[in-house]
């Protein structure tokens, strides 16, 4: 019989929130639980108990982020009543990937993407596979009629876009080549 993990006490989610708020200034190939623990106001000895082990705590921390990229999702989903085409969520991804404010995330999340790549078996596990699923499943919903080497396109994309935005800042420039792929 499968066992589950028992609901997170408060503290504990407490304190992923606080480690998830960390760790998108500081990122996680680096992670050391001393000055997370301090940094966050809790104990390494704590983090261990509240989370197995410190490959317990990075799954929490991926879930977490998970989590923020699933509600995004559903809320462009929530926004139709009728599919809205792979242009128009194309669109809104893009203006809430490439917002000042995301930029934190979206580093988190290009490293936790390259991680799950380069070390398959860790607690990364399975990362970038559940992420192209879970985008390729919104684009499949706007436009179900869309071949799915289209919508795999549409996401390679973004994608490519996001990196470059990234590595340069340069907002004019990746927005323009969004457009430009999107008139196509």
């Amino acid at each position: 019989m499968p066992t589950t993990k028992p609901t997170p006490s408060a503290r504990e989610q407490e304190l992923l929130e606080r480690a998830y708020e960390y760790s998108l200034g500081h990122g996680l190939a680096d992670l050391s639980l001393r000055p997370l623990a301090t940094a966050i106001g809790s104990s390494p000895r704590v983090l261990l108990f509240l989370f197995g082990s410190k490959d317990g705590l990075i799954r929490a921390l991926l879930a977490r982020a998970r989590t923020d990229e699933l509600d995004l999702l559903q809320q462009i989903q929530s926004r139709y009543d009728e599919p809205p085409g792979l242009t128009v969520v194309a669109r809104e991804l893009w203006t809430w990937l490439a917002a000042p404010g995301h930029r934190p995330l979206m580093a988190f999340w290009v490293e936790a993407y390259g991680r799950s790549l380069v070390v398959p078996d860790g607690p990364w596990a399975g990362y970038a596979k559940s992420t192209v699923a879970d985008w390729l499943e919104l684009l499949e919903a706007s436009q179900p009629d869309a071949t799915e080497a289209r919508r795999t396109g549409v996401l390679a994309m973004l994608r490519g876009a996001l990196l470059d935005l990234l590595a340069t800042g340069d907002l004019d420039r990746t927005t323009a080549a969004v457009e430009d792929y999107l008139r196509d």
